[in-house]
């Protein structure tokens, strides 16, 4: 069973936006993250991010989950307000 970690981020603006997709094209995740996607979102207005990551199973959530939530703040997008976890229910793109 897939699941999701979701974490939402306030004070999110558009530039540190730009500097974090540009720094995730550039280098390789972090070591022992197993995720298999990674989205992304920005509301630029409301300076906030949401992120949600993908992994194949408990086990691989577990552990990148360990290293997603020792990232030191510089790492993340704003200040973390949740962080969730969620079953993968169905997933499609078109």
């Amino acid at each position: 069973m897939a699941l999701a970690r979701v974490v939402s981020f306030d004070g999110v603006s558009s530039d540190r936006i730009a500097e974090l997709t540009g720094r995730m094209r550039d280098e390789d995740p972090p070591e022992g993250l197993e995720a298999t996607e990674l989205l992304l979102l920005h509301d630029p207005e409301g300076e906030q991010a949401l992120a949600i990551v993908f992994f194949d199973d408990e086990d691989a959530y577990a552990r990148g989950d360990a290293v997603l939530g020792a990232m030191p703040a510089d790492d993340t997008p704003g200040r973390r307000s949740s962080v969730a976890k969620y079953e993968v229910a169905h997933r499609a793109t078109t």
